[in-house]
């Protein structure tokens, strides 16, 4: 076992990789921005090293700098978390080669996934349905053009890297089309440093359903049931439960269906350690692959909640060779849960970021009730990253329960200084589709249109 694990990450996600190790028994080292200096993963690590500037691309994405603090801390590790340089294979090759383990999926599996137009064609590979769209990158407007005449609109404009709705745009006619190609290009260079984008048959009013998958290094690999992630804007996520209502009222077929073949897309890359495959579903139970997501997921405690399996801890033991302890037919899913992503932002101002100081800070607790934060009172939240204050989940016997659990605490969750999304999620939890479990991606547009966006922000 690991005796040092440097954490290449910050926020929340930071605290419940260090977390997991001091249950093993495992000393931590925090690596930190200037801005991210009075940070709780600074204060709760065994020790903390400062790598640059503020920005992300003077810190948190500087290899260089990162392997520099993990061998002055002399580590066995490093655990890249999310976001950053989670899914990049150069940074999972520079580790190994400094003789430091990488904890994630091999640079090999990561290749063989290494932009979502890839990972396309390895699922036609492996027999999994995906939308009609281009076999590989769009190179310009005419070929745009050629592809959606094959396909018909709507269609999708997609960036080959990254995630986060960036690099993303639908097109309904011709010049849409060119328009959201051009502007998908170029954000997608900004967000990246890739521009490519190819183009997929966009499937409207669909849902959003990924599962969680976890490997060793000797080809055991096992999923742990689906999340739905439907309720989104901007293509980034607010609220994720398991298991997803379309599965359990609707389709309950689906979930055998779909676990398997993520399990087959996991298969064709001999992937280990942590993974997401993510589906879309349409309204007759047509299922098509999106993505493989190669690290831990934001939203993994719901999984964690309901299987009872630490994944964080799962991760590090399969990085230092251990086998996986569980088989398929040993996951067992109890109860339901909920998770809401709490973000500093305006969601009645298009969801606009709102750093800075938090005045007062009071966590709900109380059955059924995790948060994993790293937020407190005084904490000013940097304008530099994403707009993550915490993730606040409720577990319950049923959705009935989790969903009650869940609209107390929100109640109870007060966060001054700095606009956050509490109030909108509360509407999303009082509201009668959700309730019902009869939603899709678009029902955070809806919500916020006409005189149901006004009577919302009236309450809060």
């Amino acid at each position: 076992m690991f005796e040092k694990i440097l954490i290449a990450n910050r926020g929340e996600i930071a605290i419940r990789i260090i977390r997991a190790c001091r249950e093993l028994n495992i000393r931590t080292v925090a690596i930190y921005s200037k801005a991210d200096a009075n940070s709780m993963h600074v204060q709760v690590a065994d020790e903390a090293i400062c790598i640059g500037e503020g920005p992300s691309n003077d810190s948190y994405l500087r290899i260089d700098r990162i392997i520099s603090a993990a061998e002055i801390a002399d580590v066995d590790a490093i655990h890249p978390g999310y976001g950053f340089l989670s899914e990049n294979a150069h940074f999972a090759d520079v580790c190994e080669s400094c003789n430091i383990r990488f904890i994630g999926p091999r640079s090999a599996a990561m290749n063989a996934l290494h932009d979502k137009a890839v990972s396309r064609n390895l699922a036609k590979k492996a027999g999994v349905p995906t939308p009609p769209g281009s076999e590989g990158l769009v190179e310009n407007e005419q070929d745009a053009k050629e592809v959606t005449k094959k396909i018909g609109y709507p269609v999708m404009i997609k960036a080959i890297a990254g995630g986060g709705g960036r690099g993303m745009r639908v097109a309904h006619n011709d010049v849409s089309l060119v328009k959201g190609y051009h502007t998908a290009r170029s954000e997608a260079e900004k967000a990246f440093g890739n521009s490519g984008v190819y183009i997929e048959k966009f499937i409207e009013n669909p849902h959003h359903i990924e599962f969680q998958i976890l490997g060793d290094t000797r080809g055991n690999i096992i999923h742990l049931g689906e999340r739905d992630c439907s309720i989104q804007r901007r293509h980034q996520k607010l609220i994720e439960e398991t298991p997803s209502p379309l599965l359990e009222t609707r389709f309950k077929g689906l979930r055998k269906t779909m676990g398997k073949a993520a399990l087959r897309i996991a298969e064709m890359c001999n992937y280990s350690n942590a993974g997401t495959v993510e589906f879309i579903a349409d309204e007759q139970g047509n299922f098509y692959f999106l993505e493989v997501n190669k690290r831990i997921q934001v939203e993994h405690p719901i999984t964690e909640e309901v299987t009872g399996v630490d994944l964080v801890k799962q991760q590090i033991l399969i990085a230092a060779g251990e086998k996986l302890s569980i088989s398929q037919s040993d996951v067992v899913f109890k109860g339901h849960a909920i998770e809401c992503r709490i973000n500093a932002e305006d969601p009645f101002d298009d969801f606009r970021p709102s750093p800075g100081r938090i005045e007062m800070y009071y966590a709900p607790g109380g059955g059924g009730i995790r948060i994993d934060s790293h937020a407190y009172a005084g904490y000013t939240i940097p304008p530099y990253y994403d707009s993550l204050i915490g993730k606040l989940i409720a577990f319950g016997k049923n959705r009935a329960d989790a969903m009650d659990k869940m609209n107390r605490a929100l109640s109870e969750y007060m966060i001054t200084g700095v606009k956050t999304t509490i109030p909108f999620q509360l509407a999303i939890l009082q509201d009668p589709d959700f309730r019902r479990g009869s939603y899709t991606t678009t029902f955070v547009e809806r919500l916020l249109s006409g005189a149901r966006r006004e009577l919302i922000q009236e309450k809060a």
